[in-house]
């Protein structure tokens, strides 16, 4: 038995490389070579790091209080998770959803659906500041309009996705944009400017690639008589009106005046809720109760039965469980230390500023897999990597842009974040499905560190006399070596 009273070890960097690397190797051999759910690999990860835990001194009750600090900072998240499943079953109530896929029917050709489709949610979430509502409402709808137009839905999915993403990034109502500028210790708008010299590129390029599959993809859409068919059960299934786009109305505008998440979903909720019971002939009764287990349609179409047939709270328990086990499992890495060491020893290897840039995304992507919470991964790496950028000479907002590059954008492609866990409950769909047609995500990383490595982009501060300071674009060196701290 561990004595209490003695303080427990801080782990080696080849411990900590050990323990996290194993978390790795179970979670992506057992899904993908074994076919084991993810619960269950996660539960095995939460041992392991445990058992390596409690090699360092950790008792049994110190690992349990890490695992409930861990769900306790993601709780923000969990009452999301409630929210968006009462959502979406409301505004399928509502006629919302099937209006919008009504009328989008008619609007989005099928050769420019899939870009116009990554800029309709690329200005929800930049408006909204929320990638979560943008794919819980537009993506749904953009899902069943795809699905309806013969184009794949791994492919809409990541259509959908990167939209959200670019929004949620740029956005100066977005948390993680504010969020990051805050723990890199920057100002808002500094920020947001920085991200532009990699952002606006890679969204070119997307829109590109968008562009070219939906070319492709436009000659094995739906017939008219296919899609007249749609409309029509459509038609039987609501009473199709201008009307049934209040609750999302409501939501986009409360969302605009910036006020809260949770505040803005109840208010739509309430007038889907009252819109049903009025013009869809529900009874309350019957609208309450699929707000818990989800609205079941039986049109007779079984392809628009597939895509109706979802919402509720019990639609997200299979994403609140995830999340609240990866939550549980980051509680423990992150107090036993073992990212923390592992990331610090990365550090020490660093000589080069486009190095360290790399370090700090891939730094992201690794507290991601490790923490499951975008949020925990920004103020993680702020904190980790804030006195090397100073060391390096860098501006404070190039910190914060590679937060952004890291661990916003990787957050949606790995499955057991809930990020991750979300969008596998709304639309339906696991990031391993769709992450390769996330382009956005993956393609403004990659473009900004080697953009870094080109000297581009990079801003430094010099001193000029006294306390001034000035800034300068690029690497005057090809060495680019970091000062010795």
């Amino acid at each position: 038995m561990t004595n209490s009273l003695e303080s427990p070890q801080e782990p080696g960097f080849w411990h900590s490389l050990l323990c996290f690397g194993g978390v790795i190797v179970i979670v992506i051999s057992g899904m993908l070579w074994l076919g084991i759910s993810l619960h269950s690999l996660l539960v095995i990860a939460v041992v392991w790091v445990a058992l390596h835990s409690s090699l360092l001194g950790f008792s049994y009750e110190e690992i349990k209080t890490a695992m409930i600090a861990g769900i306790q900072k993601g709780l923000g998240a969990i009452f999301i998770f409630f929210l968006i499943g009462i959502l979406v079953a409301a505004l399928i109530e509502s006629g919302t959803i099937g209006g919008l896929i009504y009328y989008g029917l008619d609007l989005l050709h099928p050769t420019f659906f899939l870009p116009a489709g990554l800029v309709l949610c690329s200005l929800m979430s930049l408006a909204t500041g929320t990638a979560w509502g943008t794919i819980a409402t537009i993506g749904v709808v953009l899902m069943g309009l795809g699905e309806a137009l013969g184009i794949p839905l791994p492919l809409v999915a990541g259509m959908v996705v990167s939209g959200a993403s670019f929004g949620d990034k740029m956005s100066p109502v977005s948390d993680t944009t504010n969020l990051a500028a805050m723990s890199a210790g920057t100002d808002l708008y500094s920020h947001i400017k920085s991200m532009m010299y990699t952002t606006i590129p890679t969204y070119i390029i997307s829109i590109m690639l968008f562009t070219f599959f939906g070319l492709y993809y436009s000659g094995q859409t739906l017939s008219p008589e296919e899609l007249l068919n749609l409309t029509t059960h459509l038609e039987i299934e609501f009473a199709i009106s201008p009307l049934t786009l209040l609750p999302l109305a409501v939501l986009l505008t409360l969302s605009l005046r910036r006020t809260p998440a949770e505040v803005s979903m109840l208010a739509s909720v309430c007038t889907a809720v009252v819109l049903a019971v009025a013009t869809q002939d529900r009874t309350i009764p019957e609208v309450l109760n699929s707000l818990h287990t989800g609205y079941v349609a039986s049109t007779g179409l079984e392809q628009l039965d597939t895509l109706l047939s979802r919402g509720g709270i019990i639609s997200m328990m299979w994403t609140m469980s995830l999340a609240l086990i990866a939550l549980s499992l980051g509680g423990i890495l992150d107090r036993a230390g073992f990212v923390r060491v592992l990331l610090s020893g990365m550090l020490m290897r660093i000589k080069r500023s486009a190095s360290l840039m790399a370090a700090t995304i891939g730094a992201g992507i690794v507290s991601n897999m490790s923490m499951g919470e975008g949020y925990l991964s920004i103020i993680f790496g702020g904190q980790i990597f804030k006195d090397s950028y100073e060391e390096a000479g860098l501006e404070k907002h190039m910190l914060s842009r590679c937060l952004e590059e890291g661990a916003t954008l990787s957050t949606s492609l790995i499955p057991w974040t809930t990020s991750g866990a979300f969008i596998t409950g709304v639309l339906y769909m696991s990031p391993l499905e769709f992450a390769p047609w996330a382009f956005f995500n993956y393609l403004n990383p990659l473009l900004s560190i080697g953009l870094a490595y080109m000297g581009f982009g990079i801003f430094r501060k010099i001193q000029v006399s006294g306390d001034q300071r000035l800034n300068v674009v690029g690497d005057e060196k090809s060495e680019d070596e970091i000062p010795a701290s």
